[in-house]
């Protein structure tokens, strides 16, 4: 597995990063991948079937500049922004019959990082079927995107996320887990005590990536603008 250091600016840069790597990896030209990205503005990410004007608030991502997007992925709607770190695999399905198949991929990716976090004291569980919790609140969500030959998994991590901006922007979602259990966004999910920086040690750890020598080409780039483009969900302005 490759280390993938390319690290866009935007929010919808790095999802089409995501997407990009998961096509070159079909393509045969990258392979299975691995790499980690934080953003420094919020955005609104919507999961592939995801209805904007049921799931956020757009009035106020208008009035607030906020971008919201769609990626390739399943999943529902979060809210990115300073203190989310996000990680992203592209993984072959030689691995192994688990990972062929969407539910016993997600207890193969999250729980040996479920146990590194234990190691360090953090009670993490993997609960059905793709969130990591801690006495039964949402630190990391996680989504697939699949291929014929390699799939895309992608999560994210709060460390010192503001979560209460999460109700600014996000309605109540329309499916939930059991366990959440009708709660608000802000009594829903919680905040590692790890620093983005330890929770990328202990990611690093689980997947053991080896330094990729991998550069995007000039039509890596266009392709990476274009599917920029297409996912970011323009937002008519009040005149």
């Amino acid at each position: 597995m490759h280390l993938v250091e390319l690290t866009p600016r935007s929010v919808a840069a790095n999802a089409a990063l995501d997407e990009l790597l998961l096509l070159r990896a079909e393509e045969g030209a990258v392979g299975e991948s691995f790499r980690l990205w934080t953003a420094d503005q919020y955005a609104v990410v919507l999961g592939r079937g995801g209805r904007v004007e049921s799931e956020c608030d757009v009035d106020r991502c208008r009035r607030d500049g906020v971008a919201i997007l769609r990626r390739v992925s399943g999943g529902g709607t979060v809210l990115q922004g300073p203190g989310c770190l996000n990680f992203s695999l592209v993984l072959s399905y030689e691995r192994g019959a688990a990972y062929r198949s969407p539910v016993a991929s997600y207890a193969a990716i999250l729980e040996p990082i479920a146990e590194a976090l234990r190691r360090r004291g953090v009670a993490a569980q993997v609960l059905p079927r793709s969130d990591l919790a801690v006495a039964g609140r949402k630190i990391s969500g996680n989504a697939q995107a699949r291929k014929r030959r390699f799939f895309l998994h992608h999560g994210t991590f709060l460390c010192g996320f503001d979560v209460e901006r999460i109700g600014l922007y996000l309605k109540h979602p329309p499916k939930e887990p059991d366990y959440r259990e009708g709660r608000r966004h802000e009594d829903f999910v919680t905040n590692l005590p790890l620093t983005p920086e330890e929770m990328g040690d202990v990611l690093n750890e689980v997947f053991r990536p080896s330094k990729s020598d991998w550069r995007p080409t000039a039509d890596d780039m266009k392709r990476l603008r274009e599917i920029a483009e297409k996912r970011e969900i323009r937002i008519p302005q009040i005149s």
